[in-house]
Formats: C-alpha cells, sequence, structure tokens
C-alpha cells in the first residue's frame, strides 16, 4: 500500500498536538486533523503542572508561557464564611525550574499549533473521521475531505472518540458526581487575585479562580459550583451562579457577565486497551476523570510524549514492532492512579453524608494547612514521581537494588557539560534525542554501543554521575551500569532490532 504519511493523528487538542510535534521532531511525516471549524477560544482547562511544563520544554514550544502565566498559586478554604487555612500550590518544594503553570487551555494550545507550524505542520480544522480501516500495512482513514493512507493512526481526539468507537475499544467507567456548574466570568471582587478562593458547602462546594484576560490581571474569575439540580442552557448557568455565590459565601459578590459557560457530570473511564493493531489512543480519548487537581492535560501530553519516540523508532527502522507494546504497559498504570487520586478528591469534595462532612471540616482542611501535606499535594499534582521501574523496559536494564536512580525513572533536568565543554541543561538535550550522561573517562565505548542500535541521535553529556546512564527522549532513565557489554546487551532486548 502507498501511503499518503506515516502518522495521521486525530485530534488537535495538547494531546495530539503534543503528539504531532513530538513526531515532528523526530523527522517523522504527520497529518493533523480536527472536524471542529476552527482552534477553540475559551479557557476550558486552566492549569499545566511540572510534568507538562517540562514536556513542552522538551517540544522546543515553551516560549513566553512562564511570562503570561502564574507560577504558583495559593488556596483560600473558608468555613462558616471566614478563611480557615491558605494551601500553596505548584512550586512547593518540587526540585524543578519548570513549575506548574496557571494559564489557560487554549494559549497551551496556541504556542503547541506555533512550534506545529514551524516544522511544516497545519492543522487541517473541518476536517471530519467518518470511517477507518487497518491491514498489516497502514491504515486508511476516511475523512470528510477524501482518503488518507498512513502507516498509523493516533485517536487524541477526546472523551467521545470517534476513533476508540470505530475500532471498537470498550471504555467502562462510572459517573462519579451530578452537575457541577463552570464559568469564565468578569466579576470586580474584593477579594485576594493572588490566589484562589474555595468554600465547602453543605449543598456543594463553590471554587474562584483568579484568570489572566489577553495576558494580563483583572477581574476575570474562574468559577466551578457543584449544583446537581441546577439549569444547563448559557444564560441560566450565569443566573444560577449568581445566587449561588452569596448563598455559598455568605458575602455580596455580584458578577458582571460571562466570557464562557459549561455545565459537565463527572466520569471515570479507562479505555480496556490503548492500541488495536495500527491505532493508538491517547489523552481523554483513552482516560476520563474528574478536574479536580487539574491532571488531565498534563496526563494525556505525557501519553502523547511516551508514544511518539516509540513510534519515530518503529517507523525509522531502529525498533520492531514489539516495542510499541510498551507504550499501554507504561501508562495505562498511571492513568489508573490518576483515575483513584481524582475520585477520591472529588468525593470527599462532594459527599453530603455526614462522616464526609466531618472528615471535609474536622480533618482535611485543618491538615491542609500542614507544610508536610501540602508538599505532598504539590508532588502528587506535578506527576514528576512517575516512574516506569516496573514497566518492561525497566525490568532488565538493572537490578532494584540499585541506590539513587533506578531505571524507569524520571531524570531531573541536570547541568550537564556537552563534549565540547560548553554547558548545558539536560532536558535542552531531549525531545528528538537520547542522551548518554557519563564520567568524562567514560564516554567512548558506552558510546559506540548506545550509536550502534541508535544511530546518532544520541548525544554524549557528562556530570556527577560515577557509573553510564542512556536517558530517553522523553527524560526517563533508560539504563545505568559500567559495563558497555551490559547496555549492548539492554538495547537489543529492548529494541528487538540488530543493528
Amino acid at each position: 500500500m502507498e501511503m499518503d504519511t506515516e502518522v495521521v493523528v486525530v485530534g488537535a487538542g495538547p494531546s495530539g498536538l503534543t503528539l504531532a510535534c513530538a513526531l515532528r521532531l523526530h523527522g517523522v511525516a504527520v497529518r493533523v486533523v480536527d472536524g471542529a471549524a476552527g482552534p477553540a477560544t475559551t479557557s476550558r482547562a486552566n492549569i499545566l503542572h511540572a510534568r507538562g511544563v517540562e514536556v513542552l520544554d522538551r517540544l522546543g514550544a515553551l516560549g513566553d508561557l512562564p511570562d503570561r502565566a502564574l507560577t504558583a498559586l495559593t488556596v483560600t478554604q473558608y468555613l462558616d464564611g471566614r478563611p480557615a487555612i491558605t494551601v500553596r500550590f505548584g512550586d512547593h518544594g518540587l526540585g524543578t525550574a519548570r513549575p506548574a503553570l496557571y494559564v489557560s487551555q487554549a494559549e497551551i494550545e496556541e504556542r503547541l499549533r506555533r512550534r506545529l507550524r514551524e516544522s511544516g505542520v497545519e492543522v487541517e480544522w473541518g476536517t471530519v473521521l467518518t470511517d477507518l480501516r487497518q491491514d498489516e500495512d497502514g491504515v486508511t482513514a476516511v475523512l470528510g475531505s477524501g482518503t488518507v493512507t498512513c502507516r498509523w493512526l493516533a485517536g487524541c481526539d477526546g472523551a467521545h472518540s470517534t476513533v476508540r468507537k470505530l475500532t471498537g475499544i470498550e471504555f467502562p467507567g462510572v459517573r462519579l458526581t451530578e452537575q457541577f456548574l463552570l464559568a469564565d466570568v468578569h466579576a470586580a471582587w474584593p477579594i485576594d487575585r493572588a490566589g484562589g478562593h474555595g468554600w465547602p458547602h453543605p449543598d456543594g462546594p463553590l471554587f474562584a479562580l483568579p484568570m489572566r484576560d489577553g495576558g494580563r490581571e483583572g477581574d476575570l474569575w474562574r468559577l466551578m459550583a457543584y449544583d446537581p439540580g441546577g439549569p444547563s442552557g448559557e444564560g441560566a448557568v450565569l443566573d444560577r451562579l449568581r445566587r449561588l455565590v452569596p448563598e455559598r459565601t455568605g458575602r455580596d459578590l455580584p458578577i458582571e457577565d460571562a466570557v464562557w459557560t459549561s455545565v459537565f457530570r463527572v466520569h471515570r473511564r479507562l479505555a480496556d486497551t490503548y492500541r488495536r493493531g495500527r491505532v493508538f489512543l491517547a489523552g481523554d480519548a483513552a482516560h476520563i476523570h474528574s478536574p479536580l487537581g487539574g491532571q488531565g492535560m498534563v496526563t494525556g501530553m505525557g501519553d502523547a510524549e511516551n508514544l511518539a519516540w516509540k513510534l519515530a523508532m518503529v517507523i525509522r527502522g531502529r525498533a520492531a514492532m514489539s516495542l510499541l507494546d510498551t507504550y499501554e504497559a507504561e501508562r495505562r498504570p498511571l492513568a489508573t492512579e490518576v483515575l483513584r487520586h481524582t475520585t477520591t478528591a472529588t468525593r470527599l469534595q462532594v459527599g453530603d453524608g455526614p462522616l464526609t462532612r466531618f472528615l471535609r471540616r474536622r480533618v482535611l482542611i485543618p491538615a491542609a494547612a500542614l507544610p508536610s501535606v501540602q508538599r505532598r499535594a504539590s508532588h502528587l499534582a506535578s506527576q514528576l514521581w512517575v516512574s516506569y521501574r516496573r514497566g518492561p523496559l525497566a525490568r532488565s536494564a538493572r537490578s532494584r537494588l540499585a541506590r539513587g536512580s533506578r531505571p524507569g525513572d524520571r531524570v531531573p533536568d541536570l547541568t550537564c557539560v556537552r563534549a565540547d565543554g560548553t554547558r548545558t541543561r539536560l532536558h535542552a538535550e531531549l525531545g528528538s534525542r537520547w542522551a548518554l550522561l557519563a564520567p568524562a573517562d567514560g564516554f567512548a565505548d558506552h558510546l559506540a554501543a548506545a550509536r550502534a542500535h541508535l544511530g546518532e541521535d544520541v548525544v554524549p553529556l557528562t556530570s556527577q554521575q560515577d557509573d553510564a546512564w542512556l536517558i530517553r527522549p522523553d527524560a526517563h532513565l533508560a539504563w545505568r551500569g559500567d559495563h558497555p557489554a551490559r547496555l549492548t546487551h539492554w538495547l537489543a532486548d529492548a529494541l528487538r532490532h540488530e543493528p
């Protein structure tokens, strides 16, 4: 079958754009299609946690987002209408130069589209996928504008994924809550815009987070209120919020108008599989969960970066197709963890039973004032803890008894030295390449072993390690040790491909 392109990405949200940008970094031909008429302009998600910020950095798509965003946020919790505690999130003891960004999803997508455009690819808007067929050689995607043939297809088309339905992948789960109201409103309130605010209430919580309007701080707020019996129309949502705000805050806080409103119910769903033949799922097409904690966007972008380098290795003939099985093996367990954490947080926030109310008021809110709890919450939300130690690529890399970083762990953005003596950051060297981190006198044999399987896409760096580390394009430790022959063995086993 003659192919029109290597990969078709369906969906131009954060996951699809991240996947396309990462594939282009590896030199893979990509087409990105989306059924929408054009880019979304509403904010939707408004936080990108540290792991997602690192992904943008490795893709060269971060741009000026840190300058236009808040990099930390305080959330004040109220009891009986009065401030009870203030919790700091986003950069609390994470040990990263890339803390969370409080910036709208629309701005993040714009930066990714710009990066994709720089690589020679434009999103094909108004292009609806209606059918797909696949065989041993490739996929035929039936679009509104005709058919496209490709080697691989990725469904990054959201919770109602057409790709998932066409491939027959089940999406089991349950509904966790009834209705939430969501709105971005203009409101000149006399409360601190340096952070967010949360008001527990017997009828459900209400949250207000400051937002920047056109990159400037003003009077724009994101409101979210649990309201099981509330309305669903745009005008009705605004009217309902105008009633709920004084009821739940105990203060007269008038709302001028709404920029955007939405209504949603929280579901927890996880696809039975992330791959069927030559078709993959990523992002919300593979998993959906509560928005509390802001884990959706960062999880989907992590899916995309993980899949991209593996697809590129197979397409370029440097790995056998079995490498692609490790995508689900590494990412689906993480989604299971995210679903578990966000489900627990949601039930504690909206549960109206006497025990839940007691725990929320007398245990959880006071505990949130503890510095150790705040550090733990920031670390958990950041996804910097994500590790693939138990995944198939890490099992044979080195004994689990090794001290410090183990194969599968994320490697921090270390300061390193290039072969020419110039200083650099580790993550700045990744994205499209692997890195070999080794003592200054330990390059030659390890580098030769790595390049025998990976080609020239291995950059040699020195740092403070006593042994050699091979680091994947997504900043996870692939292998560490002292013997080049063992590195050769691991590469041959992981890639299943003779150099």
